[in-house]
């Protein structure tokens, strides 16, 4: 059974940083992409960044950056997102999001499994 988790969401100011994490179980890691998507209230659900885990390529929506930074630790079955310079803009509940085929992009119809999420709340 797929399950993805994410958390370490929380409450920072502009100019911040933080870390969110992805934990993954009940699949071959490699043989997926990793996705990060968010979404504020009322919008739709973007996506933010993704990496393919076998061959560690990444993809970056442009408003995110120079900002932040996807990474994953396959040993751990596990991908992050480091969130630097935050912006109220950013203020979303994120979720982690699993692709077959390690080909995913930023498209929330190329991910099958999908985590409850974490909110990010950041202040001006």
């Amino acid at each position: 059974d797929v399950q993805l988790q994410a958390f370490g969401g929380g409450l920072v100011q502009a100019g911040g940083s933080l870390r969110l994490s992805c934990a993954a179980s009940g699949f071959t890691f490699g043989d997926y992409a990793i996705g990060w998507f968010r979404q504020a209230p009322g919008k739709e659900r973007e996506g933010v960044s993704c990496i393919s885990s076998s061959d560690g390529s990444t993809y970056y929506a442009d408003s995110v950056k120079g900002r932040f930074t996807i990474s994953s630790d396959n040993a751990k079955n596990t991908v992050y997102l480091q969130m630097n310079s935050l912006k109220p803009e950013d203020t979303a509940v994120y979720y982690c999001a699993a692709a077959p085929g390690t080909m995913g992009g930023l498209a929330v119809y190329e991910y099958d499994y999908w985590g409850q999420g974490t909110l990010v709340t950041v202040s001006s």
